[in-house]
């Protein structure tokens, strides 16, 4: 049914299903604006940190079965996996997708398959179909017709950064179409590669699930972090205090950090807020609660600053990224507070982030140092708690930890 397959968005999410559709033999034409990343993957290399991807996308590179363009060509089906942003008023921010969708519509033929796999606000893939009929009139859609020219369907990744290559294979999937036989066609795609079990849903459904997912993580760790701006205020251990408490068969706290980041978390809860703003209460409140938590974190820091014995001493901010173990910035609650730490502060500021050997995000008076040289600073904030943090020496400096016991590598 599907010989060439076309993945727009060579990210996180979209590289590692190129790359595990070509390993299945199929022809995978991925496209993305950046040139570097384009560049890079036809080389048989990556351009993001994901363990095992490497390999994959090689051997399929040199196998000649995946490359890279930065223009779409024409294929049996396309899968959409691009950013989805929210604007500074928190409603959802759908340029890239329809851009995507766009810039696809031109090599669009009788018979395709269009799978939106970005997570998205309830509606969005009615709107590919929208998008499709304002640049192609002459092929029909889901939406206006019982047997389009076009099948359209959505698919949400649910998969974790440094497990990416496994969850995309064992994980199952939800697969909404906007007619059954739009389900079932995406269906027949995503059994190529997945062993977990694809479960046939409306697009609508598929939607929220993805966005429910999420929303759900984020109002248990809001309750984590607010536990831990509770206790700091009554003098209590929070990490005994979880710890003593999970103890309980039926509770499970999760564990406070510096906020909650990534390119789900973070921005999915407020689609569904702008979706329903008067009944989701909960969930706007814990994205709050979740929001003010780097505020927090910085005043603390601040707070240390000004009580320390040297009237400016140096402050290393160990970790970057918005969760362990990974080299992915976006929404990091670590790197804003770094830089409205540079901001409040005129000391000097270094950061330690392993998983980077450069970013253009940090602001121009943060440094980016090594684990040793960031040993060296006279204030020690862990904001993330990578392997080999647990296993540092840090009772030569002022300490602020807000991930808890660390971890070691052992």
């Amino acid at each position: 049914m599907f010989k060439t397959v076309s993945v727009i968005g060579l990210g996180y999410i979209g590289l590692p299903t190129a790359a595990m559709l070509a390993s299945r033999k199929l022809r995978v034409i991925g496209i993305d604006v950046n040139q570097h990343a384009v560049d890079t993957i036809n080389q048989g290399k990556i351009h993001i940190v994901e363990p095992e991807l490497d390999m994959l996308v090689h051997a399929a590179v040199t196998g000649g079965y995946l490359s890279a363009q930065t223009s779409p060509v024409a294929a049996d089906a396309f899968m959409i996996a691009v950013p989805t942003p929210f604007f500074d008023d928190l409603s959802p921010d759908l340029t890239y997708v329809e851009a995507a969708v766009k810039s696809i519509a031109p090599v669009l033929t009788k018979g395709n398959l269009v799978v939106l796999e970005s997570t998205s606000p309830v509606g969005t893939t009615e709107k590919i179909c929208q998008w499709i009929s304002e640049a192609r009139p002459d092929l029909t859609v889901p939406t206006d017709s019982s047997q389009p020219d076009i099948h359209v369907a959505y698919c949400p990744e649910r998969v974790l950064p440094g497990r990416v290559v496994y969850e995309l294979i064992a994980n199952d999937r939800i697969v909404g179409g906007l007619t059954p036989a739009c389900s079932e066609k995406a269906k027949a795609l995503y059994q190529t590669f997945v062993t977990g079990e694809c479960l046939v849903s409306d697009a609508r459904t598929a939607e929220m699930s993805k966005l429910t997912e999420n929303a759900f993580r984020d109002v248990n760790i809001a309750f984590a972090n607010e536990l831990s701006l509770i206790c700091d205020e009554l003098k209590i251990n929070v990490w005994e205090l979880i710890k003593m408490a999970n103890r309980h068969p039926r509770v499970n706290i999760l564990t406070p950090g510096a906020g909650v980041g990534g390119h789900c978390i973070a921005v999915d809860p407020w689609f569904i807020v702008h979706s329903a703003p008067e009944q989701a209460k909960l969930i706007r409140t814990a994205r709050e609660v979740n929001d003010f938590k780097p505020q927090w974190v910085l005043q603390k820091i601040l707070s240390t600053v000004a009580n320390h014995a040297l009237h400016k001493p140096s402050v290393a901010c160990f970790g970057l990224a918005f969760k362990p173990d990974i080299d992915d910035l976006r929404e990091s609650p670590a790197l804003h507070i770094v830089n409205d730490l540079a901001a409040a502060y005129q000391g000097k500021i270094y950061a330690v982030e392993p998983n980077v050997e450069k970013t253009n995000k940090l602001a121009s008076n943060v440094e980016l140092v090594s684990v040793e040289q960031g040993l060296k600073a006279d204030i020690i904030v862990i904001l993330v708690n990578h392997k080999g943090f647990g296993d540092l020496d840090f009772s030569k400096n002022s300490l602020i930890n807000v991930v808890g016991p660390l971890r070691s590598a052992h």
